[in-house]
């Protein structure tokens, strides 16, 4: 059906990826009925699953160029395309169903690409392959379509919370950046702070320095004066006390005068 088809370059190389994908699988299941090792036969089923996940990204690919071609291509075309996706749809499950069945035979239960949603117990490949043989091709579309919406829907909100861990983290880095800058002005206070208690504390000794030194000089002038006092005190008492000297330009105490009494004689 593939050859018959008229597809924009675009959508035949998609289509040609798939079908090469599709090849690679059905020999790679072929190799597989040969291989005795477990280990080995785990490592194929690895690579199978690989090149499904590939397959599903395609199909998607394959689906949106469509949609986008629609508009310009005819009707049957259209349809023809949407039977092509369809087809490829069933096939990449019928792969998926196989897988399980290998997985199912080693002991291996991980999980797989296309399984049911959380919360309900995982079915066995052969209720796969059961349930796959009873679908119609539209139950088969949609249910692939919903596992690779519901895959988108994961990685969607992957990416948000990426984003928002980035926001988180440019927010807090923005932060601690004020912060830092805060922390530095207060630094810079306290040096100042600092600078200026030791400039006071350096004026409060100088003036008390000085207080000191005023305060010994009163209390020489005080005693000066009061020896000055002392003296004329002492000469003033006593001054016939020849051990004080005169204090220069003080005036010595006036002599004490008699008074002379003239005697009248009376001549007979």
């Amino acid at each position: 059906m593939a050859t018959s088809l008229q597809m924009s370059p675009q959508v035949e190389q998609i289509l040609g990826k798939i079908r090469d994908n599709f090849r690679f699988l059905a020999n790679g299941f072929q190799r597989l009925d040969k291989i005795k090792d477990s280990n080995r036969q785990s490592k194929q089923l690895e690579e199978l699953k690989d090149k499904m996940v590939e397959c599903k990204r395609l199909i998607k690919e394959f689906d949106r160029e469509i949609k986008d071609e629609e508009g310009k291509n005819p009707p049957e075309v259209n349809k023809q395309l949407n039977d092509e996706k369809q087809s490829m749809i069933k096939e990449l499950n019928s792969y998926v169903a196989l897988r399980k069945s290998y997985l199912n035979t080693l002991g291996n239960k991980k999980v797989e690409l296309f399984d049911m949603g959380a919360g309900t117990s995982e079915p066995t490949a052969e209720q796969n392959v059961q349930l796959a043989s009873e679908m119609s091709n539209q139950e088969l579309i949609n249910a692939g379509m919903k596992q690779m919406d519901e895959t988108d829907q994961a990685i969607e909100r992957s990416k948000q919370v990426v984003h928002q861990t980035i926001e988180v983290g440019t927010q807090t880095a923005t932060t601690l950046k004020g912060q830092t800058e805060q922390m530095g002005r207060i630094v810079n206070e306290l040096d100042s702070i600092q600078f200026s208690i030791k400039k006071a504390s350096q004026l409060v000794k100088e003036i008390g320095r000085q207080v000191a030194t005023d305060k010994c000089i009163m209390l020489l002038l005080v005693l000066i004066v009061c020896g000055v006092i002392a003296i004329i005190v002492v000469k003033i008492v006593n001054p016939h006390n020849k051990d004080i000297r005169d204090i220069p330009g003080l005036a010595p105490p006036a002599p004490s005068r008699r008074l002379l009494y003239l005697r009248t004689e009376h001549f007979d």
